[in-house]
């Protein structure tokens, strides 16, 4: 049996983590939710990773989860296998993650695609959150990710009536950063992922911190985080490398210092 989970560097800093299940539209079993909590928990040690593309196959990122594992659980059962611990090892990334997204993205597949910080998604793609035609609900963010991405009425109708959205109407919602031909999907992901990789790696992790603690927070709490985080990066040597090499009409050289 193949691994689930495939690692590609496709250039200088940048690393693709592709979903490998495609005879089964990538179905997250729990092989597949192990395997990619241990890669990202690997990857996040890795001062050379600046940016991570989480991809799918063509026809799907993710089809929801594995319900052949699930069917015959119960509640005991579930809650020992903490999956939201698996996923949270894709948010707690220290670098910036982007969700190329072709195809299927439902159920699992689209919460685990908002644990990422950018997604791009195929015009023609196919999200939701299903859950509830099957005798369920969100269980991994799907309601409070998207409450917070789409806005309360938005959030339950998808979510209450299992509804399907293309990729165009996700963006326009405001659930997707970008969507694009399916053509391009993952090389614009890639592109974002390789102009994030030139930028300074201290920076980009505080404000990848400050936006997940500040959205939580109170306005003035979020607007202390935000402060002391900026005056933090005044003692890296990128912050005084990237000035210097603005004044100076160079390309600045991060080193993440």
């Amino acid at each position: 049996m193949s691994e689930p989970v495939r690692i590609e560097r496709p250039a200088e800093g940048v690393v693709r983590v592709r979903l490998w299940r495609p005879e089964r539209l990538n179905a997250l079993n729990m092989a597949l939710r192990r395997a990619l909590a241990r890669t990202f928990r690997a990857l996040a040690e890795d001062e050379g990773v600046r940016a991570v593309v989480l991809a799918g196959t063509d026809k799907a990122f993710a089809a929801g989860a594995d319900l052949s594992e699930m069917v015959d659980a119960d509640s005991v059962e579930m809650m020992r296998r903490a999956t939201h611990r698996l996923w949270q090892a894709v948010a707690d990334a220290p670098m910036p993650v982007i969700a190329a997204v072709r195809g299927y993205a439902l159920g699992g597949g689209l919460e685990l695609a908002m644990h990422a910080d950018i997604i791009i998604a195929a015009e023609e793609a196919q999200l939701g959150q299903p859950e509830v035609r099957v005798g369920i609900m969100p269980g991994a963010g799907g309601t409070q990710r998207l409450l917070r991405a789409v806005g309360p009425y938005r959030a339950a109708w998808l979510v209450m009536t299992g509804t399907r959205i293309s990729g165009r109407e996700a963006a326009a919602m405001g659930l997707v950063s970008r969507a694009v031909p399916d053509a391009q999907v993952e090389e614009e992901a890639l592109e974002v992922a390789r102009r994030i990789a030139a930028l300074p790696p201290l920076a980009l992790r505080e404000i990848k911190e400050v936006l997940r603690l500040g959205a939580d927070a109170p306005l003035p709490t979020a607007l202390a985080l935000e402060r002391r985080a900026f005056q933090l990066l005044f003692s890296t040597h990128d912050q005084e490398e990237g000035m210097r090499a603005f004044l100076d009409k160079r390309k600045p050289r991060f080193e993440g210092r």
